[in-house]
C-alpha cells in the first residue's frame, strides 16, 4: 500500500460522500495468514472508520498489486477496479462501491468518478500519413528518399530494441497476448465472418492448432524481451521531407518481441506489392529488402527468424481481413492467406526468400 497521510483519506471522503464526514481511524484487515488454504491475494485492504454526520460508517480500501498474470502494468489493475466499481452495486448482495480513485505520487487520494469514458491528450505533429507514400508508389512513383525512409525505419528499429529486459514474465505475457487476445489472432480469427468462404473452418482450426505449437516453442525465447513500439505499422507512421518521421499510437506494453515490429511494417510491403501480382517484386520488394538488410546489418540478431512466423500470421490476418480491408481483390485476399498458412511450417523464416511462402 502506498504511503497515505490521514487528511489525504479524509479528503478523498469528503469528496465523494456527502454531509459532514470525520476520519475516526484506519487500520489493516486481513492478511495471507488469514485466507486459510487460499495462499496468493491481490493486496492487503485498509479498514476504515468514519463518520458520516455523526453516523458511524466503515468501509474497506483496497489496492491490487501487481503480478505476473497480467496485473504488470497500473492500467491493467486500474481496469478490473474499474469493472468492480462499475458493476459491483448491480449485483444483489454484492457490496456497495462507495469510490473509485487512484493515487499519486504523492499519496494523495484523487476520485474518480461518473466516468463515461476515457481520452488521451497527444501534441500535433506535422506530416503525412506513410501509407500515402506507399499508394503513391504503388501507383508507379518510387522516390529517392522512399528507399532511405525503409532503411531509417531499420535503424530506428534496431536502436529500439536495443533496450533489453530479463522480466520472463512479459514475454510470455505478449506471445500470449499474441494468440489469444481479442486485438490478436484468436480475436481477429472471431471477427472474420463465420462461415467464411475463403478460409474454411477446417482451416482456421489447423492454423489455431499450429499456433498453439509455435506458443510453446516461443517459450524458450523470453530472452530477447526488447523496447517495442507494438504496432509499427504505415498507418502509425508521420512522415516529413528530410526523411524525418513520428510514431503513433504504442500498443500492448513497453516490452515485446522485436520480431512484431519488423513484421509489421515488413507485411505491409508485401501487401502494397500484391496489387501487382502474386509475389513481392519490383519497388515494394526493395522497401522490403532495405529495411531486413539494414535491421540485420545493424543488429545480427538471425535469431529473430526463428521467432517471427507468428507475428506475420497475426499481422497477416489483420490486412487480409475483410472487415477490415474489404476492398482487396480476391486473388490478394488469397495469397496472404497462403502466406500465413505456409510461413508456419518452417522453423527458420526465409527472408530472403519470401515468396516461396505465397506458392500453394
Amino acid at each position: 500500500m502506498l504511503d497515505m497521510k490521514i487528511e489525504n483519506l479524509e479528503s478523498y471522503l469528503k469528496s465523494i460522500i456527502s454531509g459532514k464526514i470525520e476520519l475516526t481511524g484506519i487500520g489493516e484487515i486481513g492478511s495471507l495468514d488469514q485466507q486459510g488454504m487460499k495462499d496468493f491475494g491481490y493486496g492487503k485492504p485498509m479498514l476504515i472508520n468514519f463518520k458520516q454526520d455523526g453516523k458511524p460508517i466503515q468501509a474497506v480500501l483496497s489496492v491490487m498489486k501487481g503480478d505476473k498474470y497480467g496485473h504488470q502494468y497500473y492500467w491493467d489493475r486500474a481496469a478490473i477496479l474499474m469493472f468492480q466499481y462499475e458493476t459491483g452495486g448491480l449485483m444483489k448482495r454484492h457490496v456497495k462501491p462507495l469510490g473509485l480513485g487512484y493515487i499519486d505520487n504523492s499519496g494523495r487520494l484523487t476520485p474518480v468518478r461518473d466516468i463515461n469514458e476515457f481520452f488521451i491528450l497527444n501534441e500535433k505533429v506535422e506530416g503525412q500519413d506513410y501509407f500515402l507514400d506507399l499508394e503513391r508508389i504503388k501507383n508507379g512513383n518510387l522516390k529517392k528518399s522512399d528507399l532511405k525512409m525503409a532503411s531509417d525505419f531499420g535503424l530506428w528499429l534496431a536502436e529500439l530494441h536495443s533496450a533489453k529486459s530479463s522480466e520472463k514474465d512479459l514475454y510470455d505475457r505478449r506471445i500470449r497476448q499474441l494468440i489469444g487476445d481479442s486485438e490478436c489472432i484468436f480475436g481477429l480469427i472471431d471477427g472474420y465472418p463465420y462461415p467464411y468462404e475463403h478460409f474454411s473452418e477446417k482451416r482456421f482450426i489447423r492454423l489455431e492448432q499450429k499456433l498453439i505449437e509455435w506458443r510453446w516453442k516461443l517459450k524458450h525465447y523470453s530472452h530477447r524481451l526488447s523496447e517495442v513500439h507494438g504496432d509499427f505499422h504505415p498507418w502509425n507512421v508521420l512522415v516529413r521531407d528530410g526523411n524525418d518521421f513520428s510514431v503513433l499510437d504504442r500498443s500492448r506494453g513497453q516490452w515485446g518481441e522485436p520480431a512484431d515490429d519488423v513484421s509489421t511494417m515488413t507485411c505491409n510491403y508485401l501487401l502494397y506489392s500484391l496489387y501487382s501480382g502474386p509475389r513481392l517484386s519490383g519497388d515494394f520488394e526493395k522497401l522490403y529488402f532495405l529495411l531486413w538488410d539494414t535491421y540485420m546489418d545493424k543488429t545480427n540478431d538471425h535469431e529473430i527468424l526463428e521467432v517471427i512466423a507468428p507475428f506475420y500470421v497475426f499481422r497477416g490476418l489483420v490486412i487480409a481481413s475483410p472487415q477490415w480491408y474489404p476492398g482487396h481483390p480476391l486473388d490478394v485476399r488469397q495469397a496472404l492467406f497462403r502466406f500465413l498458412e505456409n510461413i508456419l511450417e518452417d522453423g527458420v523464416f526465409e527472408y530472403k526468400n519470401i515468396n516461396k511462402y505465397l506458392e500453394g
